[in-house]
């Protein structure tokens, strides 16, 4: 079987690249993070002319109707410039409301989303929770009484998909920003250029998506696509740290000629590729809906993790004294690093839900 991305994804990894190259990054980052903006609305509408917030929704509905490849590529892109606009957070709600959504539902929310009329995000998070499998907002006759934060993306979002504990265990639900009972506010994360917000509801209605099986699902091609982002950022924070180690003079030489950083250089690189070799196997699983989704989504966001938080690491390290500093760019990736390794629950409950999954296949 061949991992690798078809060459219709390929054509849009070069497109979208070339595009956000000359349109986001870290200078654009920056400028986002010194403002006061929910995101970047210019940016935003360019994107949404170029079709990517329908890649994914069903040409029933009024979008392109891509393949799984395709929403991989755009959010490894979207890792990889550090873009300023709730792209990762769209991809995910689509992909939630594609598998667990009612075709009402669909026609609902779809066709705003392809047209860019509504942003959507999810948030399972309730402050210091580490566990996506567990909630304590509980949903009892349509209506739900809580708080979840951080979500990514909320204070500029129309929809939003929140877990709660529903009759038969924790599920997805939709929540209409826009109805009575429903309060946003922003929260502060360590990741200054993707604002989160809290999401507080007070007896606000809410509306089942699927069921907890749909919602498991969802979590493994949701862990496959922060995967893709988690590659986009780790490659980025490489080629500037290697591209800085080839610069820097210390001692009468340029740091890159030290052994010491030669290594980490090559650790960081090993990394990577190693998870991106996961990635590809998610992509294809996620692409085929294969019975090894579940391990391959578990190894994909394990591995993505370990790479990103070495790397982003490493570039703060390898850049010296600068790279503690406010002016340093090193920030933008280390403060990525965080935000997406808190983003769908910690290293270690994936890896134990990788073992889970080769346990059943083992048994099998």
């Amino acid at each position: 079987m061949n991992f690798d991305f078809s060459d219709d994804a390929k054509t849009m990894r070069e497109s979208a690249r070339k595009f956000l190259d000359a349109n986001a990054g870290p200078a654009i980052a920056r400028k986002s993070m010194n403002g006061t903006a929910t995101y970047d609305a210019d940016l935003w509408k360019a994107v949404i002319d170029l079709g990517w917030t329908a890649a994914r929704v069903p040409e029933e509905f009024g979008g392109v109707g891509l393949t799984a490849e395709e929403s991989c590529v755009l959010a490894e892109e979207a890792g990889r410039s550090l873009a300023p606009i709730p792209l990762t957070s769209v991809l995910a709600a689509t992909e939630a409301l594609l598998r667990a959504g009612s075709k009402e539902q669909q026609a609902r929310w779809l066709p705003g989303i392809a047209e860019g009329k509504v942003i959507a995000c999810v948030g399972w998070g309730e402050g210091n929770a580490a566990s996506p499998s567990t909630a304590a907002l509980t949903v009892k006759d349509g209506k739900a009484s809580g708080v979840k934060l951080p979500i990514a993306d909320l204070l500029g979002a129309q929809l939003a998909i929140i877990t709660a504990n529903g009759p038969k265990g924790v599920q997805l639900y939709l929540v209409d920003l826009g109805g009575a009972g429903v309060k946003t506010e922003l929260v502060e994360t360590l990741d200054l250029v993707r604002r989160s917000g809290k999401l507080t509801l007070d007896n606000a209605a809410v509306e089942a998506l699927g069921d907890p099986d749909a919602y498991q699902d969802w979590l493994d091609r949701a862990a496959i696509l922060a995967a893709f982002e988690a590659l986009g950022t780790t490659a980025a924070s490489m080629d500037m740290t290697v591209a800085y180690a080839k610069d820097r003079v210390a001692f009468g030489q340029r740091i890159g000629r030290y052994q010491g950083v030669k290594h980490k250089c090559a650790d960081m690189y090993i990394k990577l590729e190693l998870a991106r070799a996961h990635a590809l196997h998610g992509a294809w699983a996620m692409g085929a809906d294969a019975g090894e989704l579940r391990q391959a989504a578990s190894a994909a966001r394990v591995a993505s993790l370990d790479a990103l938080s070495f790397t982003a690491e490493e570039t703060v390290q390898l850049h010296g004294g600068i790279g503690f500093t406010w002016e340093s760019d090193c920030q933008f990736y280390y403060r990525r690093n965080r935000q997406l390794a808190s983003a769908l629950g910690s290293s270690a409950w994936w890896a134990d839900r990788l073992v889970r999954a080769l346990e059943r296949r083992n048994a099998a």
